[in-house]
């Protein structure tokens, strides 16, 4: 029974190697958090700035007060689609892209 615990601890004695094999994955998922990271800041408040000036105040002729509404709904449906976007890129990230048929 010392045999058993010696070999195990034997084997564990040093550190676990630096595999690289794991690096491209974790740039590539830093890489979509970044985009998405940089998508939701910008697009909903480039979407509420941009529909509140010349889409709801420009070209419908809304009142200040409406226009602030309406362009702060557009902004958070904004928002929702960039999260299912990330959540849709997040799921299908680490799937293998198969073109075959496999049986």
């Amino acid at each position: 029974m010392d045999s058993t615990v010696r070999a195990s601890s034997d084997s564990s004695a040093g550190p676990p190697p630096y595999f690289r094999g794991n690096e491209g994955s974790l740039v590539s998922a830093l890489k979509t958090l970044l985009f998405f990271t940089i998508l939701m800041v910008t697009l909903p408040i480039g979407l509420y700035f941009a529909t509140k000036a010349y889409i709801f105040e420009g070209s419908m002729k809304m009142t200040s007060s409406d226009s602030y509404f309406y362009a702060a709904i557009v902004a958070v449906l904004a928002v929702h689609v960039v999260l299912a976007l990330f959540v849709y890129v997040a799921w299908n990230e680490g799937t293998p892209k198969s073109k075959g048929k496999h049986d």
